[in-house]
């Protein structure tokens, strides 16, 4: 009996991926602990200057130390230990960036659904939005912070703003393309059987741009963890894993090894955070995708 085509290719990636992440993560943890050795080995000095990064345990603890002390006390005399500690604060960080990339993504598909059918605002518009990506963002946050507070806003609304501030251009620009990606020949059969712009709009372009719409989303949702982070650092919020870094950072010299705990689940959080964005493209585009 014949097999139907693509199943098995699909049945590989399956069974690939997995072991292609473990890989990945074997070799990047292979390359930190061989630089380490490297740099104990040669007193980290080679050729009579320095290496780049410092090996001894205080500027890179072993990655043994960095996973065991999750399961340490996350402070002296508390029971809670660090990885619940640290899951807890990403949780909140997590979602304010749900709330920002909630309202980012609003605010690019309107502005793509805009610049389609308005030429002008287009072009007179397009190169500030280009332009606003290009400053620092760490120049952008503290004065959202402050609009936010002259406000009166909970410091949790800048945060969000912060991070729909950096979610919003790429899916503005995805969704732009994909709503211009329909063929002519379709968009002309769509006319000529008397359908206005809504109807082109929600018939015709955005099934074509979802493909290009996931693609923005991705990229905004990993933009909106790192500008959320960087909000609780302006905002002074209490919460969050930015805080919870910045604590660490405080105490670097005590638990060197906690600062890096806690980069390290922020990490995960953005990768699995990115992660659930892919699982609903597959659903949403499953029938797409079959064909």
């Amino acid at each position: 009996m014949p097999r139907e085509p693509g199943r098995g290719g699909a049945l590989v990636r399956r069974l690939t991926d997995p072991l292609g992440t473990l890989l990945v993560v074997a070799v990047l943890a292979g390359l930190w602990e061989g630089y380490k050795a490297f740099g104990r080995a040669v007193d980290d000095r080679i050729l009579g200057i320095g290496l780049p990064v410092a090996t001894d345990d205080l500027s890179m603890p072993h990655l043994w130390t960095i996973v065991g002390s999750l399961t340490a006390p996350a402070r002296a005399g508390d029971t809670t230990s660090l990885a619940v500690y640290l899951v807890g604060e990403t949780t909140v960080t997590l979602r304010e960036a749900l709330y920002g990339l909630a309202a980012g993504s609003l605010l690019g598909l309107a502005l793509a659904v805009l610049f389609l059918h308005v030429t002008p605002v287009s072009k007179g518009l397009m190169p500030w939005l280009v332009a606003s990506q290009t400053v620092p963002l760490v120049a952008i946050a503290p004065m959202i912070v402050i609009w936010g507070g002259k406000a009166g806003l909970p410091p949790w609304v800048a945060v969000t703003g912060i991070a729909a501030y950096l979610a919003f251009f790429p899916v503005t620009i995805n969704s732009l393309r994909g709503l211009k990606s329909p063929p002519k020949v379709q968009l002309d059969f769509m006319r000529s059987v008397g359908a206005g712009r809504a109807r082109v709009l929600w018939s015709l372009r955005f099934p074509a741009a979802l493909p290009y719409v996931f693609a923005g989303l991705r990229l905004a949702a990993t933009a909106s963890v790192v500008g959320a982070i960087v909000g609780e650092l302006s905002a002074g919020t209490g919460r969050g894993i930015g805080r919870a870094i910045l604590t660490s950072a405080y105490y670097y010299s005590n638990g060197p090894e906690k600062l890096y705990a806690a980069v390290l689940v922020a990490a995960i959080a953005g990768i699995l955070f990115v992660q659930v964005l892919a699982l609903l493209e597959r659903f949403a585009l499953r029938h797409r995708h079959a064909r």
